[in-house]
């Protein structure tokens, strides 16, 4: 887990995916490939074409060249290893092209008061396609404290294990890692699996499993995790049982509220 890509863009997210994108090569002694999207006018909201869309492309790429050279500067100074892309399109599938050779994405939950970008749906389809892990910050986030505590939300499922393999090299950092289960019946590996996995990788996790059939699972997972001052949520795209979901449902709702950083796989 040594490539880590960070969309570059000038909105209210971008100084979060910054600062954490910075720490997460840091702490992984690892190379950041800042992927700048200038959006299409269509994707910035122009219905016209023509001359309206000329002139707005140029407006983007002008505020992008303004925002390239500022965090250049700030890219610089933090003293990685890193490299530049530029591209022009939908925002989703500009990374998705750049994520080939990504083991981690840096991308933001739902931003809180700007309906554009529309991150939350950025970052599902993103989680989709490219099939690697996706660290989706809140916009407040100053920095990601990768030897804090960890806090697996564990529901059985192949997409949590995946993510939790690929994952080994930042969970390793941490300083406690919990594997936190809301049984539902649904679940083909057993978090006891999980923590026996992580024990061959020299992570010692222990393991909680709750049984609530009233409250939404990811109320208990960000409850859990606030309670044990977790840093960051490592997670799996939840697709089973009473937690069914299309990108909605509990993968949906942490997208949209969750206040702790999202480690998140599909």
């Amino acid at each position: 887990m040594k490539n880590i890509l960070l969309l570059v863009h000038d909105d209210d997210g971008q100084f979060a995916r910054l600062h954490t994108a910075i720490d997460l090569t840091r702490a992984l002694d690892g190379h950041l490939i800042c992927i700048d999207v200038t959006p299409s006018p269509v994707y910035a909201g122009n219905a016209y074409g023509g001359l309206g869309a000329s002139v707005l492309l140029n407006d983007e790429r002008e505020n992008e060249a303004r925002n390239k050279a500022r965090m250049k500067e700030r890219v610089a100074s933090a003293n990685i290893s890193w490299s530049w892309e530029d591209a022009t399109g939908d925002f989703a599938q500009c990374v998705i092209d750049a994520s080939n050779l990504a083991d981690l994405i840096v991308l933001n939950r739902a931003l809180d008061d700007y309906p554009l970008p529309d991150m939350r749906t950025i970052t599902s389809r993103v989680l989709m396609h490219a099939r690697k892990p996706i660290v989706a910050v809140p916009e407040e986030v100053e920095s990601f404290n990768a030897k804090g505590r960890a806090i697996i939300a564990w529901d059985g499922q192949e997409s949590v294990a995946a993510t939790m393999r690929a994952c080994v090299p930042l969970l390793q950092l941490a300083s406690d890692v919990e594997i936190f289960m809301v049984r539902d019946g649904a679940a083909k590996i057993e978090p006891e699996e999980a923590a026996a996995y992580l024990a061959r990788h020299g992570i010692h996790a222990n393991v909680k499993i709750v049984e609530d059939g009233v409250h939404h699972a990811d109320v208990l997972i960000e409850n859990a995790a606030r309670h044990w001052r977790a840093e960051y949520i490592l997670m799996g795209a939840y697709s089973h049982g009473r937690l069914m979901e299309a990108f909605g449902g509990v993968t949906k709702r942490m997208l949209s509220n969750c206040k702790l950083p999202l480690v998140i796989g599909h």
